[in-house]
């Protein structure tokens, strides 16, 4: 006897054992992923308790214009050199080196204006200091 086995030509390859894969992976990653939900934190902040301050010390501001040239409250400076800076600072603080200081720059001032007023503050001594900007005048 002769047994011959019938084949069956197949033109493509059978994607069935793929897609019962893909369609058990993604059970699995259904299943093991945990979804988490945002929370909000609710924070009850220290309140200051006592008395205010009688007299708050006044402030020193130093302006720097679009040139870089500086003024100490409202008086400009003849040079944008440093140690004219630090010397009118010493003066107008007369020593008090804790008072705050705010340097306001110009939107255009050179970043060079600004590190160079807050050296001078650094040397001195200030530990309050505020930087601040300003809009360019319009014209």
């Amino acid at each position: 006897m002769q047994f011959r086995r019938q084949s069956k030509d197949q033109e493509g390859i059978n994607l069935t054992p793929l897609i019962d894969v893909v369609f058990l992976l993604l059970i699995f990653f259904m299943v093991t992923t945990t979804f988490t939900k945002e929370s909000h934190l609710k924070l009850n902040l220290p309140e200051a308790a006592g008395p205010k301050a009688d007299n708050p010390p006044s402030t020193i501001e130093v302006l720097i214009n679009a040139d870089g040239s500086y003024a100490v409250d409202g008086r400009a400076l003849i040079n944008k050199k440093l140690t004219t800076l630090k010397s009118a600072l010493s003066e107008v603080s007369a020593g008090e080196y804790n008072r705050p200081l705010i340097i306001t720059a110009d939107a255009t001032a050179e970043h060079q204006a600004v590190v160079r007023a807050m050296d001078a503050a650094g040397q001195l001594g200030f530990v309050h200091l505020s930087i601040t900007t300003r809009q360019p005048d319009e014209q």
